[in-house]
């Protein structure tokens, strides 16, 4: 057994494809699959049904995957402390972020963060809560940057601040004639929703209380990509919508007057880093974590526990 065996079977499991693993590699389909069986040989398991496309893992060889998964972690983890120790932060870091998060966070610590780190090579990408999950998992992300709990036992979670919802309306809308607002205030038959997919639908449904039943008849349905439309479907439509408190401060001088907080215990959600359990990188996690803190800290301090009803 060796350690590039222990990275064939890791490469298939997460293309569920030898060719594809193989080329991942850059090595031959047959020299992996032999690589691969040989291995097998010599545990004395089939670790992969190659009757079935795409290929899947057999119980046992889930098992062994994931112990390869974190002895590869651990060798990584090794490389890392030693360059920690001769005061080196150097390597890749790739994150995934959500989409409702990636335009107002990033912006903000991003640069600071690669001209403090220059030999940190950061690969970013926008994904949904779920894609990032499985991303980490089959290694090909190293954090991402989501809202939480996600309340899954492979995941880690470390929190780096708590951001309130504002509701923004457009002129004419009953909730502008009141200063804070109660989630019952909000008309669901004029509330702007983000599509299907994304975690924070689920959290104003779930803040709103928002059934298909409470819903009248409408000739317009639409559900939005990305906060950037729902605040222009607003500003030219007309509707009511709930933002990130991030992507409220992002608004200019007018369309801040649209905006209304709701009253105490005030909805917020809790943003995190978030790794596979196996996750080595900790020490340039720490050091991207502690930009975002600092960049935000107003948001890490603002509001005292009794005050937030976390969603």
């Amino acid at each position: 057994m060796n350690f590039q065996q222990l990275e064939y079977i890791i490469a298939v499991e997460r293309h569920k494809h030898f060719v594809k693993a193989a080329e991942s590699c850059f090595i031959t389909q047959p020299t992996l699959s032999m690589m691969i069986q040989k291995l097998e040989d010599e545990l004395g398991i089939v670790i992969f049904d190659r009757s079935r496309q795409p290929v899947k893992a057999t119980p046992d060889g889930k098992i062994i995957i994931e112990k390869a998964k974190k002895v590869l972690s651990e060798i990584e983890e090794i490389k890392h402390f030693t360059q920690s120790l001769r005061g080196e932060l150097k390597g890749e870091l790739k994150i995934g972020i959500i989409p409702t998060l990636a335009p107002y966070l990033l912006p903000g610590f991003l640069k600071k963060f690669t001209d403090k780190y220059p030999l940190i090579n950061v690969k970013i990408s926008e994904l949904t809560t779920d894609l990032i999950t499985d991303k980490l998992k089959e290694g090909s992300l190293d954090i991402g940057i989501a809202a939480t709990p996600i309340n899954d036992s492979h995941i880690t979670e470390r929190p780096l601040f708590r951001e309130e919802f504002f509701v923004y309306a457009s002129k004419g809308e009953k909730v502008l004639n009141k200063k804070y607002l109660l989630a019952e205030d909000i008309d669901v038959n004029h509330l702007l929703l983000l599509e299907e997919g994304h975690c924070l639908r689920s959290q104003i449904i779930n803040l709103c209380e928002l059934r298909k039943k409470d819903l009248q008849h409408s000739n317009l349905e639409y559900e939005a990509g990305s906060i950037e439309s729902l605040i222009k479907m607003v500003d030219m439509n007309g509707g009511i919508t709930i933002l990130p408190e991030l992507a409220a401060l992002s608004l200019d001088k007018k369309q801040k007057l649209n905006l209304r907080p709701f009253k105490l215990p005030v909805p917020v959600r809790e943003i995190s880093i978030i790794t596979y359990k196996h996750f080595f990188k900790t020490k340039i996690m720490d050091a991207i974590k502690n930009e975002i803190i600092k960049e935000n800290y107003n948001l890490v301090t603002k509001k005292k526990k009794n005050e937030v009803m976390p969603i």
